[in-house]
């Protein structure tokens, strides 16, 4: 059985959360999960949950993913910031969507195991960064759109100055454990509170704008 043909479980679980996006759901059916999780995890690639990586950090759940991606209103050729790589999952499916991605993770290895993930699947719109998410990519802005994949109280400022003007970013706003994840927009006044798009529990936002390390 080829990746696609295990890849359409996790298809039809992003349908069952309501994910409308035929791109996206495209985006999931051509992206092997099992190609972005610790080797011994791969049996569980294709189930719709979060899967430990180390460092007491997880991969987002599929479907979850699917629900803040599908948030932003990509239509394709957008310049994206991504907070949190992980092991590259959620970064390849929104590689797929954009023109491109700049990906920060706060651990040098797995963001060093998520180059080598993206590079043996083909993905190469993708810059990969290590360092305090919570700063955003300053050199890299503006943005126009930000997914953020950990949970701080408030959006760091930072991140709202790199996001242009009509911009949309997306983050779990909590305290980390149980959050609501919040769309907002960027207008001329600062950061627009648009809608909850679900309830989740999160890993927290370490770093200079966030919680301490």
């Amino acid at each position: 059985m080829t990746a696609n043909a295990f890849s359409e479980a996790l298809v039809q679980a992003v349908l069952a959360a309501g994910i409308c996006d035929e791109r996206l759901i495209e985006a999931v059916r051509m992206t092997p999960r099992a190609g972005f999780v610790p080797v011994d995890h791969a049996g569980s690639a294709y189930e719709d949950m979060p899967i430990g990586i180390g460092h007491g950090q997880v991969t987002t759940q599929p479907s979850l993913s699917a629900r803040m991606i599908e948030s932003l209103g990509l239509e394709g050729g957008e310049h994206v910031l991504e907070v949190g790589t992980g092991l590259g999952y959620q970064t390849a499916l929104l590689a797929y969507l954009v023109g491109d991605v700049v990906s920060v993770e706060r651990l040098p290895d797995l963001m060093r195991q998520a180059e080598r993930n993206l590079a043996e699947h083909g993905i190469d719109n993708v810059e990969l960064l290590a360092g305090d998410g919570s700063c955003g990519a300053p050199d890299r802005a503006p943005y126009d759109a930000i997914i953020v994949s950990a949970a701080f109280t408030e959006v760091p400022a930072p991140l709202i100055e790199q996001l242009r003007p009509g911009g949309r970013l997306v983050q779990p706003i909590g305290p980390g454990g149980q959050e609501d994840v919040v769309l907002f927009e960027r207008t001329a006044t600062g950061l627009t509170r648009k809608k909850v798009v679900t309830l989740a529990a999160f890993v927290r936002l370490h770093g200079r704008h966030g919680f301490p390390t």
